[in-house]
């Protein structure tokens, strides 16, 4: 798959087969997510990757009740890892940590769709449920919830805004 494919194609998907997705795949998710850029080379993440029913009737719950969470045959939790960050960079760890997990969230999402996988980043949902259901120490923040799995739809392309409406150019 060529770069545009990868960026252009991609899209979120919330209706899955099922289907197994192997551990192979999903370890290959995790590599190119740990592909991503990181403040100091620090890699401030961490990855929680459920497969059980039970959790992900827990996660889809905590997501205010987002159904493709509990249908895909995998989630993964993207978490932030503050005291690894911080250790380094102080008060700023924090937004850094949340930047690395941000942008390994985004490669593992261009790796689903190279794989021929549907994913979806959901952002919405109860920390504290989230933090407890997956017994988080308390500096390690969940990010994002990724349901991953075999697509059983093909969602259009999303209407795109104009350059001149979202940038500005400055001399």
């Amino acid at each position: 798959m060529n770069f545009d494919e990868a960026l252009f194609g991609r899209r979120s998907v919330r209706r899955y087969e099922q289907r197994r997705v192997a551990g192979d795949m999903i370890a290959r998710l995790i590599e190119a997510a740990e592909a991503a850029p990181s403040a100091g080379n620090l890699r401030a993440r961490k990855y929680i990757i459920v497969v059980g029913t039970e959790m992900k009737r827990v996660l889809a719950l905590a997501s205010f009740s987002q159904e493709h969470v509990k249908a895909a045959p995998v989630a993964i939790v993207v978490c932030a890892d503050v005291d690894r960050s911080s250790a380094m960079y102080g008060d700023r760890g924090s937004l850094y940590a949340i930047q690395d997990a941000s942008a390994a969230t985004m490669c593992l999402l261009l790796a689903a769709h190279a794989l021929g996988l549907g994913a979806c980043w959901t952002g919405a949902f109860d920390d504290a449920l989230v933090r407890e259901a997956l017994g988080l120490v308390e500096r390690v923040l969940p990010v994002a919830v990724v349901s991953v799995g075999w697509p059983a739809e093909t969602p259009s392309a999303p209407p795109r805004r104009d350059l001149e409406e979202m940038a500005r150019w400055v001399k």
